[in-house]
């Protein structure tokens, strides 16, 4: 089993934890920044991650895993590798977190949805109404990080829920940033902003 401290200094190494002063796509500021796919790049990383989840939920029974797209998709295939069963993805369609491309969740299937980083859950929670409306059986969410700091609600107990890496990330509002107030020059961080 690999620590937290082990999952944190992955993530370090491979420079998906960054530090320094971020605008976050929420408009907040942050000293802390997750960029997923500077460890999902690499397979080994990604596929040893994936079998540390897997094993969190190794004696659930699960019959399917879920994750949405973009990450989740990674996520949710190596997860399925090492659980041997089946993997699917959704996505949103005119804003709606839907299944496509002919996948379909059985009633009664045994469900574990994976994620890779959580803020607020928002994706989790849609994902976990998708499995509901099929009328699956969701046995847990697999998380890669959890930066809620236990925030975050996905409408299923608690103890359903794991994560490899907890964080606790502060957010300021601009005109109460602390680094704004030291004059730390601006890092845009994002899918939005790398060129």
């Amino acid at each position: 089993m690999m620590t937290e401290q082990e999952v944190k200094q992955l993530l370090i190494d491979t420079k998906a934890i960054l530090e320094g002063h971020f605008l976050l796509t929420s408009g907040l500021h942050s000293p802390m920044y997750v960029e997923k796919f500077n460890v999902l790049q690499h397979p080994k990383y990604t596929e040893r991650l994936c079998q540390e989840l897997a094993e969190r939920f190794k004696d659930q029974n699960v019959e399917l895993v879920i994750g949405p797209m973009t990450g989740g998709i990674l996520l949710a295939h190596e997860v399925g590798k090492a659980l041997g069963t089946r993997a699917i993805f959704t996505e949103r369609e005119k804003g709606v977190m839907t299944l496509r491309r002919g996948f379909r969740i059985e009633p009664g299937t045994r469900v574990l949805i994976v994620e890779d980083i959580v803020t607020t859950g928002g994706s989790v929670r849609e994902v976990v109404d998708v499995v509901k409306a099929s009328q699956g059986e969701i046995v847990g969410v697999g998380l890669l990080v959890n930066r809620s700091g236990g925030k975050a609600d996905f409408g299923i107990p608690n103890e359903k829920v794991q994560a490899l890496l907890n964080l606790t990330v502060p957010t300021y509002k601009p005109e109460e940033c602390p680094l704004c107030k030291d004059n730390v020059p601006m890092t845009e961080r994002g899918s939005k902003h790398i060129k």
